[in-house]
């Protein structure tokens, strides 16, 4: 569990940041900051691993604060302007996001301060936002992966509803173990195990056809050469 102050001086932005966090299980939010002197009392007793802050805030820059701090979290940037990256990352940030930012794109930045505490397990699941809980989806359960917009489903091999959870497909597909699913469409993603038959344009999960595009059709036959 990684502990957490989050920092802007714009109440919604805030609001909107907290909500972000929230949905991250590895996530506790300690604190919510308004400018650089909360956060600076937030970090006293050195128990905060991780600051989400904005950069443009009245009195010192989030760059400036980051700049001042002796004993430094990892920190993660979220601002509305580009010009400021490359001096975020001379500052070794964990990463820099630019508003509005999507929750694919935030959870993967989170994962990136959590890959510095401690490298990444070989975990056989993990955890769907759904709602307002978590589901436990594990990869053995997982059939296919279809797309919609920002949102995804999850269709399980067992039957039940398939799981819908607010991810983009690139972020699914970094998710999910290399080697036992494969992307077969923009729209797509199959469990390599779960593959019944393989035509030219098609893929079969028992009687469930997959479209193949041709942009992914190379994958698809290096596939059938080690079915």
């Amino acid at each position: 569990m990684l502990r957490c102050i989050a920092v802007d001086d714009e109440a919604l932005a805030l609001d909107l940041l907290e909500d972000n966090i929230r949905q991250v299980p590895f996530l506790r939010l300690e604190r919510t900051c308004r400018n650089t002197q909360e956060a600076t009392l937030a970090l006293q007793d050195g128990t905060i691993d991780l600051v989400f802050t904005d950069i443009q805030m009245p009195g010192l820059t989030g760059l400036q604060w980051i700049n001042t701090l002796v004993r430094k979290p990892m920190v993660i940037l979220i601002t509305a302007y580009e010009k400021y990256a490359l001096q975020g990352f001379d500052l070794d940030v964990v990463d820099y996001l630019l508003k509005p930012v999507a929750l694919d794109r935030f959870v993967r930045a989170c994962n990136r301060a959590r890959d510095r505490v401690s490298p990444p397990a070989a975990a056989d699941f993990f955890f769907a936002s759904v709602d307002y809980s978590f589901v436990k989806v594990d990869f053995k359960d997982i059939a296919w992966v279809e797309g919609l917009k920002d949102y995804i489903k999850i269709y399980l091999h067992h039957g039940s509803k398939p799981v819908i959870t607010r991810m983009g497909m690139k972020a699914i597909e970094e998710l999910l173990p290399p080697g036992r699913f494969i992307r077969v469409h923009k729209s797509y993603i199959v469990s390599v195990d779960r593959i019944h038959s393989i035509r030219k344009s098609s893929i079969y999960l028992g009687e469930r056809e997959i479209p193949v595009s041709d942009f992914y059709r190379g994958a698809v036959h290096a596939l059938t050469r080690r079915l």
